[in-house]
């Protein structure tokens, strides 16, 4: 069987471009344009971003972005190859991304993702976040929920 690992990633990187390609598809094919807030390849090659990819035998088959926003960060860009789910990668990203939020002296991580993804809202309660109201830039909308983690 073979290992998975959650390495340091660039977004422009081939396999990785797939992976945010197809879950930018996924999002415009399930939410109206005003309540998708995917960042674009360019906005995750940003210095305040921290961007990671789940690869077995060299195979990208997961990403995810921390970006910090000062006083807390954001989970951006959570996504498993449909093909690849059941292997845990989700869980192994998420894991990834709180090492890295304490690695850099944030207190809080949070997210925004979509009312229907339900798969995504169990993963992350799973991990310990709770439902909170929105943040930063986003405004209350039905199609988001929010969520936060204090790290302790």
């Amino acid at each position: 069987m073979s290992d998975i690992k959650v390495v340091p990633g660039n977004p422009r990187d081939a396999q990785a471009t797939a992976l945010l390609q197809a879950s930018h598809a996924l999002m415009q094919e399930l939410f109206s344009a005003e309540d998708n807030h995917f960042l674009s390849i360019d906005e995750l090659c940003v210095p305040s971003v921290s961007f990671f990819v789940a690869t077995e035998d060299e195979v990208s088959l997961g990403c995810v972005a921390l970006a910090n926003k000062g006083n807390y960060a954001e989970i951006k860009s959570m996504f498993v190859d449909p093909k690849a789910r059941g292997k845990g990668i989700a869980h192994k990203l998420m894991q990834a991304i709180e090492v890295e939020a304490r690695a850099q002296g944030l207190a809080e991580v949070k997210l925004e993702t979509g009312d229907t993804l339900h798969q995504a809202h169990s993963l992350y309660r799973a991990h310990g976040f709770k439902d909170c109201g929105p943040f930063g830039e986003y405004e209350e909308s039905p199609a988001s929920l929010f969520m936060s983690k204090t790290l302790t």
